[in-house]
């Protein structure tokens, strides 16, 4: 296990990554008009960022870089209750730089058109359906964190498989609540000045999700020793 300072340091800069990147493509694709990305171009980018991020720092802190992803693991027994502040602090902290970097790059006009990048609910989404949308995309998302990177039996593909399920939940999640899965992804931005809306079913869907994962998991897949 590595010391507490190196776990801090490791999930602030992968927040960081997942956050200038993830957003940094909608702020882009904003820019750039009707020929922007799109919902596949923004996917690929948060799944990419995400796998680089998991994969570079996956030996140090075990590469959370998610606050629901640490507290389901918390939940699961594999993270000590002591730690579990020092990672949610500096992912929110990381996600919080990037924002706040990406703020200063792009125009105010576009920052503002694009929220900053943060993810918020489609026209007419009630708080409820951003909850229950959350809380499956992240369910998806924790399972494929116990599948490919916490069972001993997974296979060493690095981040990839948790980065690949990012991407195909932002495909079907993006265009009703965001598909963010992820608190600190939310956080950074609106603090930096994005929007708020329905912030709270954003905690609240991606722990619910990814603790039911992790208990799922833990009692029915994972190898009893």
């Amino acid at each position: 296990m590595a010391s507490t300072p190196a776990i801090f340091v490791a999930e602030f800069i992968g927040t960081f990554i997942l956050t200038f990147i993830g957003a940094g493509s909608i702020l882009q694709s904003t820019a750039m008009g009707a020929g922007g990305y799109g919902l596949l171009g923004i996917a690929l980018a948060h799944g990419l960022a995400l796998s680089i991020a998991i994969s570079a720092t996956g030996a140090i802190s075990g590469g959370h870089i998610n606050p629901a992803v640490t507290i389901a693991l918390f939940v699961g027994g594999k993270v000590r209750s002591g730690l579990v502040p020092v990672y949610i602090i500096a992912q929110c902290l990381g996600s919080f730089v990037g924002a706040l970097l990406l703020k200063a790059i792009f125009p105010a006009d576009i920052v503002a058109a694009a929220g900053l990048g943060t993810p918020a609910p489609a026209a007419g989404v009630s708080f409820g359906m951003v909850v229950f949308v959350e809380t499956i995309l992240t369910f998806l998302l924790a399972f494929a964190v116990w599948g490919t990177a916490v069972d001993p039996r997974s296979p060493r593909i690095g981040g990839f498989g948790i980065g690949l399920t990012v991407l195909i939940d932002i495909l079907v999640g993006g265009p009703i609540t965001g598909g963010a899965m992820n608190p600190a992804r939310v956080l950074g931005p609106a603090l930096a000045g994005g929007g708020w809306d329905a912030h709270a079913a954003y905690w609240i869907g991606p722990i619910l999700g990814a603790c039911i994962a992790s208990l799922l998991y833990k009692q029915f897949l994972l190898e009893k020793r």
